[in-house]
């Protein structure tokens, strides 16, 4: 039994002593007259019921730290990562919280979880439609932000994507952005103080959004990778995989490799379809993460191999997510069922009148330039799409002029515009790029039917649609049925 200790006897606190017998044991009183003390045989410690304290207490103090005492970068950065997570009260280790307006799911901290521990970040997020990749995506950039690891934020995407990525960065991350396109680049430009004259759009505004299109061109693309921020994130990134017959995903593709490629580059990547069958392209993604990467065999991966790929891309589906986070009700199903309806006189003179114009456009565009050709078939692809949708979304599209496309730039894809997309979620973007594009081929007297167009839809009311008729009264039987 060492000395120091204390043992208790009698609802009183007694000091083991030093004593030259080894038979007995010397007591002090914790309290009272220093030199009183008593001396007992060690065999009565258990008749009077006295029981030694697990601790020995004693004086304890720690020396200031020297110059001697400093360590590497790696107990610099702990010791910086543990003065910052003091001052969080004991709440949570992640700084974002409390500055957005939405509460993630747990699944959705996955992403922000792997990126604490990469450096730089280099992530794929590969989840399924409808799981959330932009809100996985943005929670690592607001921490990363509000960490003060990166004081600038980019996200390139296609151009239809352009103002919902703005919206989901207002409305739930409380980030204000710009969007930087063609028809915005002017405007941005004047906005910089004439103080900052070296200074370029990618530079001086903290939060952009990006149509890649526009960046991607020679032009343009020079000045981005120098002036790039710290954290770029990749929209649609299935769409920079490497791809040598298409010419707008290989300049896609060598701008997000060039931007890979500068050391220190924070890159995330989102897609729901990474893998498009074709074994090269897949690891032409996989290669912007880490280099080595695009030349895994991914079939014969060796357990360290799999390790590190893991450290960097992730991927959920839905089912995984009922299965292994949330519940069986988690995502609401869909159930889809086609219905009929007849239009009514005037909804039916509209379509014939579009449906005339848009032939006459195309056939009387032989004449004219391959390009202007393409670019008449997409306005009349998105012209009577509208019309098929609805009034409502004719008038839209023929009212929004504001987005002129300029021919002379690199030639854009509409397919986005026409087409749906083949997730679970309609695409209700208002075809108005492909159509201004195919209005610019126009003559003057081509121009004035549109015009016309816009009159006949104009006269179309709301009890004349006989779509809207029909879809309100099948909407009343869900309802009724649900209630």
């Amino acid at each position: 039994m060492k000395t120091g200790n204390i043992v208790r006897c009698r609802n009183r606190d007694w000091v083991l002593m030093p004593s030259g017998d080894a038979q007995h044991v010397s007591l002090r009183p914790l309290t009272g007259v220093a030199d009183q003390y008593v001396e007992l045989h060690r065999g009565l410690l258990d008749l009077l019921g006295m029981s030694v304290s697990a601790e020995n207490l004693s004086e304890a103090s720690f020396p200031l730290p020297t110059v001697a005492d400093l360590a590497d970068a790696a107990g610099a950065r702990l010791l910086w990562q543990a003065a910052r997570l003091t001052l969080r009260e004991g709440a949570s280790p992640l700084r974002s919280l409390g500055r957005i307006s939405i509460r993630p799911r747990v699944y959705q901290f996955v992403p922000l979880l792997m990126s604490l521990r990469l450096e730089p970040v280099r992530l794929l997020i590969a989840d399924d439609v409808g799981v959330g990749k932009t809100i996985e995506a943005l929670l690592v950039a607001r921490e990363m932000l509000d960490r003060g690891e990166v004081r600038r934020l980019a996200v390139l995407c296609p151009p239809n994507l352009c103002e919902q990525w703005q919206a989901e960065l207002a409305e739930k991350f409380n980030l204000d952005s710009v969007v930087v396109r063609a028809g915005t680049i002017r405007s941005l430009e004047s906005g910089i103080p004439r103080s900052k004259t070296a200074a370029t759009v990618y530079g001086h505004y903290p939060i952009q959004i990006i149509s890649i299109d526009f960046v991607k061109s020679d032009r343009n693309r020079a000045s981005f990778l120098q002036f790039a921020p710290e954290l770029v994130i990749v929209d649609e990134a299935h769409g920079a995989a490497q791809a040598e017959e298409n010419s707008r995903q290989h300049q896609r593709h060598d701008l997000v490799r060039e931007l890979a490629a500068k050391p220190g580059q924070h890159l995330i990547l989102l897609t729901a379809t990474p893998h498009s069958g074709i074994e090269s392209a897949f690891r032409s993604l996989l290669g912007l993460l880490q280099p080595q990467f695009a030349e895994w065999n991914l079939d014969t991966l060796a357990e360290k191999e799999r390790i590190e790929l893991a450290r960097h891309f992730v991927q959920r589906t839905r089912r995984d997510i009922e299965r292994d986070w949330e519940g069986d009700h988690c995502f609401p199903r869909r159930e889809s069922s086609d219905e009929t309806y007849r239009l009514s006189p005037e909804y039916k003179a509209l379509f014939d009148a579009a449906y005339d114009f848009c032939s006459e456009i195309v056939r009387s565009g032989h004449a004219i330039a391959k390009r202007q050709q393409r670019a008449r078939f997409w306005g009349a692809l998105a012209l009577l799409r509208c019309v098929m949708s609805s009034p409502a979304a004719a008038l839209a599209t023929l009212e929004s002029r504001h987005t002129a496309i300029s021919m002379s730039e690199d030639e854009p894809s509409f397919d986005t515009f026409i087409y749906e997309s083949s997730d679970d979620r309609t695409d209700d973007d208002q075809p108005t790029p492909p159509l201004e594009a195919a209005v610019a081929t126009l003559q003057e007297t081509d121009r004035k039917k549109l015009r016309d167009l816009a009159k006949l839809v104009r006269a179309i009311t709301p009890e004349k649609d006989s779509k809207l008729a029909d879809c309100v009264k099948h909407v009343r039987k869900l309802l009724a049925a649900e209630g």
